[in-house]
């Protein structure tokens, strides 16, 4: 269990307060809010700068943090990075939504992110001679998929795309990357494993399809809040 002493950056204050080894990650900071107030036991507010809440608490006994990241890769990186190297944590869990691609997938099924394909530049500053594959921790998907079993959740576990775009004037890309067996689209992950796998600690992303891209079949944004909580509650065992 890690401590943050007098630690704090311009993004994180915690002001004496612990931030747990393990933390879950949501990109909004609501959803962090909610699981603190949902799940969490003697819950302590870690951070509000720039109204990206954190809070450690406890689940079944064990200290776990949550915190909000942002959208995007440089975001998520942000926020992971200072979360790793300035104040000890170990097992950072993604929890967010995606869009799926793949017509096997449906609105509030749950994805294991295995890999992490990305059209981000994030990889560049590590001047590796190839191309690097952005896989999860293995440790954490192996657990993950033994909570989702034992609470009987059917899960779909592989490759994901972590793009920077958002609205891309490539109409196309998305259907490019289907045909490669990805089965979602989301911000963050590249990113986060990235860090993850630099500093030797574990990362997992956990992820509920909130809109079917091709199908344009969507989620409410009060949905996209609260309602994913079979994913939180995975998330939450892996404590």
């Amino acid at each position: 269990m890690s401590t943050t002493e007098l630690r704090e950056t311009p993004h994180i204050k915690p002001n004496g307060v612990e931030i747990a080894e393990t933390i879950l990650l949501p990109g909004d900071p609501l959803r962090a809010k909610f699981i603190a107030e949902t799940y969490l036991e003697d819950v302590v507010q870690f951070n509000d700068v720039r109204n990206m809440f954190g809070y450690t608490g406890t689940f079944k006994g064990k200290r776990i943090s949550v915190m909000g990241t942002g959208m995007g890769t440089p975001s998520m990186s942000l926020y992971s990075w200072e979360l790793i190297h300035i104040f000890g944590v170990k097992n950072l869990i993604r929890i967010g939504s995606c869009g799926a691609i793949q017509d096997q997938l449906n609105l509030y099924d749950i994805v294991f992110a295995m890999g992490a394909s990305t059209d981000s530049n994030y990889v560049q500053q590590y001047n590796l001679p190839g191309q690097y594959s952005n896989i999860a921790s293995f440790a954490l998907l192996e657990k993950a998929k033994k909570v989702a079993d034992e609470k009987g959740l059917p899960v779909h576990v592989g490759n994901v795309l972590s793009s920077d775009f958002f609205y891309n004037a490539d109409q196309t890309a998305l259907e490019r990357w289907s045909k490669m067996g990805i089965l979602c689209a989301e911000m963050e992950t590249a990113g986060l494993y990235m860090n993850a796998a630099h500093a030797g600690v574990n990362a997992l992303t956990i992820l509920t399809v909130s809109d079917h891209i091709f199908r344009h079949e969507q989620t409410t944004t009060e949905e996209r809040q609260t309602a994913f909580t079979n994913m939180m509650e995975i998330a939450l065992e892996l404590a």
